[in-house]
């Protein structure tokens, strides 16, 4: 169990990871005179240089080897990077729209996709308050499809790439720092190509927006990398539904920039579907805490249980000997 120490640092971490991402919009907005496709190139390009001055630091390669030999392992390597540079492109698009509300939304409304594609593909069965929770979210997207006069699909695209991205994720059995690495490798050469491209027909704005502009490019992969390492280092520290509940805080963030700082519009409409995917999200909070306090209980009355030698059917257990 994490000492108190453990679990105040693993908060900060947290904190630091969500609240980075959810100001990730001021960054890109930073580079709004570049076109989304080459911002995103640029991301992608820096961030095996940055992945690989970590590995180097903390001295992670072993992980490398076995990787290369399992060919299933790489294909889905493959597609978590294919899912991730279409939610990074489209983040930095809705970014320099104007569409960060939108944007919000997605990572609002993500926990409920992630739990549809529990449902549809892994054939996970759900509680009575995570159906409702789906319920309302799917209501919600009706709204603002009323309010925007077309579906979300911002929001939607956002919300099941990295969803998807997710459940694959947990099939590559890699850590934060590897799986970014990983991807980082395979997002490099594409990049890179692209980047060349652009140069050679004068289109590349790299060198031709000042000093400034050019520090904000290449730390584009710092500001990928970071909120990962943070984020790995509060999942060592505090439980799992903790994380559940700071992962509200990027989109928070996200919410409050598109409203306060970018000034995007907020009609009734709007307002209302948001209200719902909150309400949903309260539902699914409530669930898991509870979810997590009972099945707390249960392990502590297992234990005590076995301490006192009772079987769980409530018979004395058989002492223990040496194995055959």
């Amino acid at each position: 169990m994490p000492s108190t120490s453990e679990s105040r640092s693993g908060l900060i971490y947290g904190f630091a990871a969500y609240g980075m991402w959810g100001l990730l919009p001021l960054y890109w907005h930073l580079l709004r005179s570049t076109p989304a496709a080459e911002v995103l190139a640029h991301r992608m390009a820096w961030s095996l240089p940055t992945a690989l001055l970590i590995l180097l630091c903390v001295r992670r390669w072993a992980w490398i080897r076995p990787l290369l030999r399992q060919p299933r392992r790489l294909g889905l390597v493959a597609l978590s990077a294919t899912l991730i540079t279409v939610n990074w492109y489209l983040f930095i698009w809705a970014v320099t729209e104007g569409r960060v509300l939108e944007a919000s939304l997605g990572y609002f409304i993500n926990p409920l996709v992630t739990i549809a594609i529990g449902v549809l593909l892994l054939r996970e069965r759900l509680r009575p308050l995570q159906w409702t929770a789906v319920g309302v979210g799917a209501l919600a997207v009706a709204v603002m499809t009323l309010a925007y006069g077309q579906v979300p699909w911002v929001s939607l695209i956002l919300a099941v790439t990295f969803a998807a991205y997710g459940l694959v994720k947990k099939q590559t059995r890699l850590d934060g720092l590897e799986g970014f690495s990983a991807d980082s490798a395979l997002q490099f050469l594409p990049a890179v190509a692209f980047l060349l491209l652009l140069s050679a027909r004068g289109d590349a704005t790299f060198t031709s927006e000042g000093v400034w502009h050019l520090l904000l490019l290449t730390g584009s992969g710092l500001a990928t990398a970071l909120p990962l390492i943070f984020f790995g280092a509060a999942a060592m520290r505090v439980p799992l539904s903790t994380i559940g509940l700071l992962q509200y805080l990027a989109p928070s963030f996200m919410f409050l920039l598109g409203l306060l700082v970018f000034h995007e519009e907020m009609p009734p409409e709007r307002w209302a579907g948001f209200l719902l995917v909150w309400g949903a999200l309260c539902l699914l909070t409530f669930d898991a805490l509870r979810t997590a306090r009972r099945n707390r209980a249960a392990l502590r009355a297992a234990r005590e249980r076995q301490r006192a030698g009772v079987s769980p059917a409530g018979l004395p257990q058989a002492p223990v000997g040496p194995s055959a």
